[in-house]
């Protein structure tokens, strides 16, 4: 069985061809889409409820 497997696959080795590789002419561009607003949203969240804590007389209930 093993012989007769043999041929088979060095004929197809033989018919695979040749794999060129080649480098694009122009340059590759990623684009990265961050979206950074939750991490402001609470920046500036926390920032208010320090000043509010820290001049209690700014904001008077």
């Amino acid at each position: 069985m093993l012989r007769s497997v043999l041929p088979l696959l060095a004929g197809g080795t033989m018919l695979a061809g040749c794999i060129s590789v080649k480098a694009p002419d122009k340059p590759i561009e990623i684009n990265l889409n961050i979206s950074v607003k939750q991490e402001v949203v609470v920046s500036l969240k926390q920032d208010a409820a320090d000043l509010i804590t820290n001049n209690p007389e700014l904001f008077p209930k």
